[in-house]
């Protein structure tokens, strides 16, 4: 029993350790792009477009169909003649046409010879196909920000925790010496009670951080695509600032958003002409092959003997139609499209205009948060300066427990206003790259 419950614990022990997955953001966005929902149906919309594009090329393409049919006439229609042509002038002869059962069964051709909507539609088909790449990317693009975004706000939390738990050993310190000393009778019960209430508070503060991490971490595996139960660990050296190369500025007409507004306005083009398609005639091509069968008795496999005669007949033709007046309906579909070109060419003006805000306001985000960082270092380095000198004047009597807790504080809000100068500069730096249309290269 013994060995049994000792092979439980070492199994349940491995399986704990094969579900924590260190997680580096390359790993996270690659991870994304393969699971998350988002980029598989971007993905299958890039399959889908193919189909489309073979339904218009079929318009272009012979249209061959299957036809037959059975009626049975139990009263058949007469038709009242003049008896001359049958050598009987004056007489009027009522005739009936036409037999009890006839079947027919043939095939039937039509062949577009000239369709301005056709070939319209064939010269989208390229377009329609690079649409839906360009949409692929764009998501892709999507995806990765979201994952960077939140991958870098777990870290933040986390390193928040770190913090929170350094505070709370330092102030468990800091309690004890008070407690020795208000054993001794050198401190008062007010100056123990204040400590002890700081712990609590620094406690509760763990407990909501660590909630918050649970979220975001949470958050960042539903972005992901990952099972949520996933345990993971995030690597510090993902975390280091490194200053941003600067470049000239990006040319927007190679970002996604804007391939993607261009290539619908090309689209729209097409979209036009097909509507102007109908001022056009139209000229196509009709064949079929019947095999008709007539008598008194059911046609089917029966023979002149019966009474039932079978024959086949086929036609070609060609069809033409001129649209002449529509009610001016064309008129009204061809403007429409037309508003709808002058409508997405102003969204592409604004888009222009914001994709280059996007950069400008990267750069000076990423400029501000370096000098912010530098910044905080120095005053992390003060307020541990600070922190350590007041320690030790307070051993000492010389200086009282408040200056000793607001130095603590003081620290910690340095620490605190450090790690979110990082979060701040990881988020403009995915800003930055993303304005620059290089957000793949995370995945590298």
């Amino acid at each position: 029993m013994k060995r049994i419950f000792l092979i439980v614990l070492c199994t349940i022990g491995f399986s704990a350790v094969a579900q924590t997955t260190t997680l580096t953001l390359k790993d996270a966005v690659n991870y994304a792009l393969q699971n998350k929902a988002d980029a598989k149906k971007a993905k299958l919309q890039v399959e889908n477009s193919e189909y489309k594009i073979q339904e218009v090329r079929s318009r272009a393409l012979p249209q061959i169909s299957a036809n037959g049919n059975l009626t049975y006439n139990p009263i058949i229609q007469t038709t009242v003649i003049d008896g001359a042509g049958f050598g009987q002038p004056g007489t009027t002869i009522q005739a009936a046409f036409g037999q009890t059962w006839t079947s027919t069964a043939g095939l039937s051709l039509t062949q577009a010879i000239f369709d301005q909507s056709v070939f319209t539609g064939l010269k989208a088909a390229k377009s329609t196909r690079e649409f839906y790449q360009i949409n692929d990317q764009l998501t892709e693009e999507q995806v990765i920000e979201r994952v960077a975004n939140n991958y870098y706000s777990v870290y933040v939390q986390q390193e928040r925790l770190m913090l929170l738990d350094s505070n709370y050993v330092n102030t468990t310190k800091v309690r004890d010496i008070v407690k020795g000393q208000f054993d001794n009778g050198l401190a008062k019960k007010i100056d123990l009670d204040r400590i002890v209430v700081k712990m609590s508070n620094i406690d509760t503060e763990r407990q909501q951080i660590k909630n918050q991490i649970t979220l975001q971490e949470n958050a960042l595996k539903f972005y992901m695509g990952m099972p949520i139960e996933t345990q993971i660990v995030l690597p510090k050296e993902e975390f280091e600032v490194v200053p941003a190369t600067l470049t000239q500025e990006p040319n927007i007409e190679n970002r996604t958003e804007y391939l993607l507004l261009k290539k619908q306005e090309e689209l729209l083009v097409y979209n036009k002409k097909a509507m102007q398609a109908g001022y056009y005639p139209t000229l196509s091509l009709t064949a079929g092959y019947n095999y008709i069968g007539q008598g008194p008795e059911f046609p089917w496999f029966a023979k002149p003997d019966k009474g039932v005669y079978w024959s086949d007949f086929s036609a070609i033709g060609l069809n033409l139609h001129v649209p002449i007046f529509t009610g001016f309906g064309t008129r009204a579909k061809v403007r429409q499209a037309d508003v709808e070109i002058r409508s997405i060419q102003e969204d592409i003006k604004d888009t222009k205009l914001s994709l280059d805000l996007d950069y400008k306001n990267a750069m000076t985000q990423i400029n501000n948060n370096l000098v912010t960082i530098q910044n905080q270092q120095e005053n992390m380095r003060l307020a541990s300066e600070i922190l350590s000198n007041t320690k030790n004047n307070y051993l000492q009597g010389l200086a009282s427990l408040t200056d000793l807790l607001d130095a603590e504080n003081a620290s910690l809000e340095a620490q605190n206003n450090y790690t979110r100068a990082v979060l701040n500069y990881k988020i403009a730096e995915i800003s930055l790259i993303k304005s620059k249309g290089e957000l793949k290269s995370l995945t590298k």
